[in-house]
């Protein structure tokens, strides 16, 4: 079965209630108050089964006070019944309704002229002549014009029968997308808990599902599911669908919060969007304004920031950043609506294109010039275009999925393509990466810079700490971007890499014949000392040596496996080679060795040099700790 979603739209008074109940047999007002006052105040909601085809019927509020509401009630919808009184024809509240239609862009739809059992021919035919010339070029233009009336029922078969014509023209949605349900209501039951209830914009859920409210963050399983009143295991894309949920109270959720798949979508406070203002509106809008923005179910607070401009005039459209006081869950191709902070009227609105945005300042070229290749692209540039921001930083498959909307296949589909075009390169394994290939090859560039320069700068260091490289070069990358850009550089004999530093492949004995000479003279020191060794500050003093230098020549001779270092002291391996093998000559005298003993062995050595040389013996596992001694291995 085909399921539509069908939204009411026009002014107040013009009978859009009546209509869905004359249609349905069930009145959408449900609140006390607007059965008492005779007007619609919030959303309501209706079905209509014609055929194979299931209608979800959204009436909204035409009060302008009610705005707010009947935004809430837009989004979502396939087709529109744009409600039009024959006595009154086209009012205020009338022209706001068709303005959000455009903005959020309904693609189609129906014009109910009712009340026409009010008027004659002659007034008939003068209100269908206003109505054609009202829609003339947008989306409704030629569409289906049908005089109705609730109260006798005249028009409202014919009604039914274009609204089957359009449902069946109506393209299908696709069931894979991610789920989204934007919370419109929420309620608890007696002996059920809370239940949420909105329009399945996008994908599926099932009885049992594991779900997120966002931007809440709040972890909730499906206890339950309905469509239409109708108790169901599953509910489908293009569905009214109510909730029962375990895992939250009703004061938790609330109208304009999303639930949504564990951990697949990102709240945000900044949106890059395109925005287009209305021919209407009574003044342009200006840079940082303060507008109320609607998307989904959520008013938020925001302000405007454009790009590359002061103003957009009345029937303009420009680039900008939505700057949200409070998060909300958006996705690029959303469309949202802003209304003017105060007074509140319908200004304008647009498609969102990156819901992953950074703050940009209204000079921003470069930001612009990437939206605008970001909007030009289809799918699979825009991935591209989204690694391209990512930069060093890269993207793993959920995030990307995550920013972009797509599906997992979808995801996976478009980074391998863009793989095998050179495009991307895929890096690390779990998780697997992507990283926009100009972007790696900049950085294998600054890389092999950065090295060179330390050189310059270290001429006697053996190379580059890796960790160094890491913290200025890659410190906003991902450890699976470092390693992949270092070791390409190493595998294309670029770099050689020993242990944790790294050096040109160019500069192999590229020392100074005095840099030798001194580094030599240092070694033979430390041989000289055998068991009484010296610090590099003090072999510094002995020789003359900057103690800067020094210490860089010990760096270098540990690194090469010629000196040990134990705390400040430095041991040539000569030395301590020869009192392995004093120690294990003495095991087959005595096993046992404490201090005495082993100042014995070692010529009267103090406690300075003993206690390190001991603990040293340990870990190089030729001796072995038991109570107060230690044991020969």
């Amino acid at each position: 079965m085909k399921h539509v979603i069908v939204g009411t739209a026009g002014h107040i008074d013009h009978g859009k209630t009546s209509l869905v109940r004359a249609l349905t047999g069930i009145d959408a007002d449900r609140l006390k108050e607007e059965k008492q006052r005779g007007i619609t105040i919030d959303i309501g909601f209706a079905n209509l089964l014609l055929d194979d085809i299931e209608i979800g019927f959204v009436d909204v509020p035409g009060h302008e006070r009610f705005v707010k509401n009947m935004l809430a009630g837009a989004h979502g919808i396939d087709l529109v019944v744009l409600v039009i009184a024959a006595d009154e024809a086209v009012m205020p509240q009338t022209r706001e309704h068709f303005d959000i239609c455009r903005l959020l862009g309904v693609r189609a739809g129906v014009i109910a002229l009712t009340k026409s059992d009010l008027v004659d021919a002659e007034l008939l035919g003068l209100a269908r002549a206003e109505v054609e010339d009202f829609v003339a070029g947008s989306f409704l233009d030629g569409a289906p014009i049908v005089p109705v009336s609730s109260t006798t029922g005249a028009g409202l078969d014919e009604l039914r029968t274009v609204l089957h014509d359009l449902s069946q023209r109506v393209p299908d949605r696709a069931s894979d997308r991610p789920f989204r349900l934007p919370i419109d209501r929420a309620f608890t039951i007696r002996g059920f808990g809370t239940v949420l209830t909105g329009t399945l914009i996008s994908g599926e859920v099932a009885v049992g599902d594991a779900l997120e409210v966002l931007p809440a963050g709040l972890k909730v399983k499906v206890r339950g599911l309905q469509v239409h009143g109708v108790t169901t295991e599953r509910a489908t894309t293009g569905q009214r669908t109510a909730v029962n949920l375990q895992g939250v109270e009703l004061d938790d959720v609330e109208r304009g919060q999303v639930l949504a798949p564990v951990g697949r979508f990102r709240s945000t406070s900044m949106l890059d969007v395109k925005v287009r203002v209305l021919e209407g509106a009574s003044r342009p809008l200006e840079h940082r304004a303060r507008v109320r923005f609607h998307h989904g179910t959520v008013e938020a607070i925001a302000r405007v920031v454009l790009l590359g401009r002061d103003a957009i005039e009345p029937g303009g459209e420009a680039l900008a950043q939505i700057r949200l006081e409070t998060p909300v869950l958006a996705l690029p191709g959303d469309r949202f609506i802003l209304r003017s902070y105060s007074p509140q009227t319908t200004i304008g609105g647009g498609v969102i294109l990156d819901a992953a945005a950074v703050k940009h300042r209204q000079s921003d070229t470069d930001a612009a010039a990437w939206l605008e290749r970001l909007e030009a692209g289809d799918a699979r540039e825009r991935v591209a275009q989204w690694l391209v921001k990512a930069g060093v930083r890269a993207l793993s498959l959920p995030e990307l999925v995550a920013v972009s909307g797509l599906t997992d296949d979808e995801a996976m589909s478009h980074t391998s393509a863009l793989v095998a075009s050179g495009r991307l390169r895929a890096v690390g394994d779990a998780p697997l990466r992507f990283v926009d290939a100009d972007v790696a090859s900049k950085f294998e560039a600054a890389t092999l810079e950065s090295v060179k320069a330390f050189h310059k700068r270290e001429p006697i260091a053996p190379g580059l700490p890796l960790e160094e490289l890491r913290s200025s070069l890659f410190a906003l990358s991902p450890i699976e971007v470092f390693r992949a850009v270092t070791t390409g550089l190493v595998e294309s004999g670029k770099l050689v890499r020993d242990r944790d530093v790294v050096r040109l492949a160019s500069r192999a004995g590229s020392m100074s014949a005095q840099d030798e000479a001194e580094k030599a003279s240092f070694e033979t020191l430390v041989r000289e000392a055998g068991l009484e060794a010296l610090s590099h500050a003090e072999i510094a003093a002995k020789t003359g040596l900057v103690e800067a230098k020094a210490k860089k020549f010990a760096d270098l001779l540990v690194r090469e496996g010629r000196v040990v270092r134990l705390g400040d002291l430095l041991f040539h391996v000569e030395s301590l080679d020869n009192l392995k093998s004093k120690v294990r000559d003495r095991r087959s005298v005595d096993p046992r060795l404490d201090i005495a003993a082993f100042r014995d062995l070692s010529g009267g050595l103090s406690r300075k040099y003993s206690i390190p040389l001991l603990e040293w013996l340990d870990r190089e596992r030729v001796t072995r700790r038991v109570g107060d001694g230690r044991e020969i291995l």
